[in-house]
């Protein structure tokens, strides 16, 4: 089938989630070298308010290049309940496609209860849902050639079978930009497994933060991840690590990316699907690596000013203005 004219259209595969973000005002310490909350067993804990949004990669990624002037569509799996409706409601009002969406009959869709801290940071309780019931039945493959770019999510477990159906498609129209960020089992099973390692060299852009890297590529050094990654067949590779930035590599360049200073944190949900949306919009805009970091550390910035992962989500025109107006320096490390 012949692809549309006008904006690039793009096709966001993976998961999908109804949040639920509580306020809560736990006791917060340190063990094991890991922060934990405290939440007394048989009390009633007060929360300040509740907020629901729309939350998952897919869904975060859709909406994201959506309101980045592309032509977006969902690939994930819902279910017929009020979430599930609710969900398909932010599809519709954002304008992303959802008909290559599946709904599952009888089913629940995956939902989170977010306790956010007053210092921003949180604690999610998840539940997969619908999301485990995405597999080569309600795939919809047969879109990939219509489209300039595909943005690959965090899969669950049985999810992980569509690899291979993404791979073949690819190899087949290679001109299809990939943008992948992988997760869970996808990391676990490291850059060697054969299904991995064949999705890595059909990759544009590649995202991981600085633990994920770490376990998938067994190297502790970023500027090695970055240059073993490159290796595999990557034409982009970004490394998150928090406060300390982004790293990137595409084979002539090796750069560094500060975030944005004086930014409140407000919820750091979604920063990570921000912060690759802003990216690929950026890569299939034409820019290069340095602009892409860029867009992709504002995106991240305005999202983490908001509660949930899509409220503070910018649009194209915003995205420009930011692009104008934010200093970075960007440097070659």
């Amino acid at each position: 089938m012949t692809k549309p004219n006008g904006p690039h259209r793009t096709l966001s595969i993976g998961g999908a989630s109804y949040d639920i973000f509580v306020n809560v005002e736990a006791m917060a310490d340190t063990k094991d070298g890991e922060q934990v909350i405290h939440l007394p067993v048989g009390a009633k804990v007060m929360i300040d308010r509740i907020q629901e949004t729309a939350g998952g990669g897919a869904m975060n990624s859709s909406v994201g290049l959506a309101r980045l002037g592309m032509k977006a569509s969902f690939c994930g799996v819902l279910g017929d309940d009020q979430w599930g409706q609710r969900l398909m409601e932010t599809l519709k009002k954002e304008g992303v496609d959802g008909t290559t969406a599946t709904v599952a009959e009888h089913e629940t869709t995956g939902f989170s209860i977010v306790l956010l801290l007053p210092n921003g940071e949180r604690t999610i309780l998840h539940h997969h849902g619908t999301n485990r019931h995405l597999d080569d039945v309600t795939f919809a493959q047969d879109v990939i050639p219509q489209c300039d770019a595909v943005y690959l999510n965090r899969l669950s477990d049985d999810a992980c079978i569509i690899e291979n159906d993404i791979v073949a498609m690819l190899e087949k129209h290679p001109a299809i930009h990939l943008t992948w960020n992988p997760g869970g089992c996808q990391i676990a099973a490291t850059m060697n497994a054969e299904d991995k390692a064949a999705l890595l060299k059909q990759t544009d852009l590649l995202l991981l933060n600085k633990e994920e890297a770490e376990i998938f590529t067994g190297k502790k050094d970023i500027k090695e991840q970055l240059s073993i990654l490159f290796e595999r067949g990557v034409k982009h590779v970004c490394i998150t690590d928090g406060k300390n930035g982004s790293y990137a590599y595409d084979g002539m360049n090796m750069v560094h990316c500060p975030c944005i200073n004086n930014v409140i944190i407000v919820d750091t949900t979604g920063a990570g699907d921000a912060f690759g949306t802003g990216m690929t919009w950026a890569l299939l805009a034409g820019k290069d690596l340095k602009n892409a970091l860029k867009a992709g550390t504002i995106n991240a910035a305005s999202v983490i000013s908001a509660i949930g992962a899509e409220s503070g989500l910018l649009t194209e025109t915003q995205m420009i203005e930011k692009m104008q107006s934010v200093s970075l320096e960007i440097s070659s490390f």
